[in-house]
């Protein structure tokens, strides 16, 4: 059963634990031969374009309910500290959020698996000599210290895989009695790729005639994955028809987004790398339980992080990776976001100390000028005549070329570029214009930095959170990370 946070996300979308499930001994779905293209989904354009890696081009990103979006984030495998390639996904998603919560006015419902129980967290467990639970707990802990330590909004609900195994087991009885997973005798459970047709491979060219080389002895095919693993000795597992044992990765994710969302999801996200094969994994399992022909509407995937002068992402397997804790102790939250805001998502992304130090000077210069206006607006600066048509002209268009990038597939590059275009000229004007121009610059700068999407200028640059612009006029609060009372109605 669904408890709390995540019982009342499901009821919001209208669903309940096993919502859409397909009847046990139910059909194969209609059309398993061939390979489906996406398909525009029923519902309300939310006035954004993003590219969905379903159809593999840009879409309107229609949503099922008007001015909600349901949205499954695949979280972290709690066995390590989480480093930079982590954060630069998770930064860069929620700034996806606060767009769409801020900018065009969409209520975000976000699930968020946490793996809790896998082959790295039983490792890491043995060579500490303590249980995996409790290594997954102060894992768990510590990701979530990382997140609030750079300023990324939790989820609707955090949701554990190991709170759902029931759940689990019945998705994947579902998946057996409909004829695309076998158990063996060994006590695993697979996912029948072949069995699936051309179905396979909606996010990726995938073959599935393609045997792997290194397949697993009790698997009738390379290609098949697990669904339910056979317990090893001394290894953590629970009770299942097939025997003790303990989940596959990807049947927990689609187990847990189904619990909440039942079949409409509307957006998936995770780092590129998951695309294949946890992100079509997932689709092949949702679509054969929900006896569906498009779950997940929006595929939206994140590029890695590249250390300087290597092509290689950033990863613990690599040995290559800087851990958020240790950035943090050189390097603030903001100079991080600020740095995934100057490229698009989407991309990779290389990391170095010029990078960051670009980072640094362009909220420097933001708060240079924030600091400037304010002494303006104090009567500290001496002013001449200039044409103001031209500086109102200027605003306008700056605010329509930051709304239409932010609905560009969230294009925060071009954003960023014309926010510092607009404070470049009114620096250079700063002399020369009214009290009338300068609060609605600091308007717009204020809109931004309310949703913390863009710009947050902080302690670090003289700016302290609870620090007003302007006399009466807070930024935001330290403790909610809440915009405080302000205008935004010209947005």
């Amino acid at each position: 059963m669904l408890r709390g946070a995540a019982a009342a996300a499901a009821r919001r979308c209208g669903l309940g634990p096993g919502a859409g499930r397909a009847q046990a001994g139910a059909r194969r779905c209609s059309g398993a031969a061939r390979r489906r293209q996406w398909a525009p989904p029923a519902g309300r354009d939310s006035g954004i374009v993003a590219y969905n890696s379903r159809s593999r081009s840009k879409e309107p990103l229609v949503l099922a309910t008007e001015g909600v979006a349901t949205w499954y984030s695949c979280g972290p495998t709690v066995y390590d500290h989480a480093h930079l390639g982590h954060a630069c996904s998770y930064v860069r998603f929620d700034i996806i959020r606060r767009i769409m919560t801020r900018f065009f006015g969409i209520e975000v419902i976000m699930v968020m698996g946490i793996t809790d129980i896998d082959d790295k967290i039983i490792k890491r467990a043995n060579e500490m000599n303590i249980s995996p639970v409790a290594l997954a707990r102060i894992y768990e802990e510590d990701f979530k210290q990382d997140m609030a330590a750079l300023k990324v909004l939790p989820p609707t609900v955090y949701m554990r895989v190991t709170d759902n195994i029931p759940l689990i087991i019945s998705f994947i009885k579902t998946i057996i009695s409909s004829g695309q997973a076998y158990a063996t005798s060994q006590g695993n459970v697979y996912f029948d790729v072949n069995s699936w047709g051309k179905r396979y491979g909606v996010l990726t060219a995938v073959n599935p005639d393609t045997q792997d080389e290194a397949a697993d002895s009790d698997k009738r095919h390379g290609k098949d994955f697990a669904l339910w693993k056979a317990a090893k000795p001394q290894e953590l597992s629970w009770n299942s028809p097939w025997g003790k044992g303990r989940p596959g990765w990807h049947i927990e994710c689609s187990t847990i987004s189904s619990a909440v969302f039942g079949k409409q999801l509307d957006i998936h996200t995770g780092g590129i790398d998951l695309a294949f094969p946890h992100h079509e994994n997932e689709i092949a399992q949702c679509e054969v339980y929900h006896q569906c022909e498009q779950w997940g509407n929006y595929f939206l995937h994140s590029g890695h992080l590249h250390v300087k002068g290597s092509q290689e992402k950033m990863s613990k397997s690599l040995k290559n990776y800087i851990t958020i804790k240790d950035f943090l102790k050189r390097c603030s939250s903001d100079q991080f976001r600020m740095f995934c805001l100057r490229g698009r998502y989407s991309s990779a992304v290389e990391f170095s100390e010029e990078s960051m130090e670009d980072a640094k000077n362009l909220l420097q210069a933001i708060s240079s000028f924030i600091r400037d206006a304010n002494a303006y607006i104090k009567g500290q600066l001496v002013c001449d005549p200039v044409r103001e048509d031209i500086l109102w002209e200027r605003l306008a268009n700056t605010k329509v070329t930051v709304k239409a990038a932010f609905a560009d597939d969230f294009d925060t590059s071009r954003a960023v570029a014309a926010i510092m275009d607009l404070i470049h000229h009114g620096n250079r004007q700063l002399k020369a214009v009214t009290k009338c121009f300068l609060n609605r610059m600091l308007d717009l700068l204020e809109a931004l930095l309310c949703m913390e999407a863009l710009f947050p200028i902080l302690k670090a640059f003289s700016v302290p959170l609870g620090c007003p612009l302007r006399k009466d006029r807070w930024l935001w609060e330290e403790t909610s990370l809440q915009c405080c009372p302000m205008s935004l109605r010209s947005w």
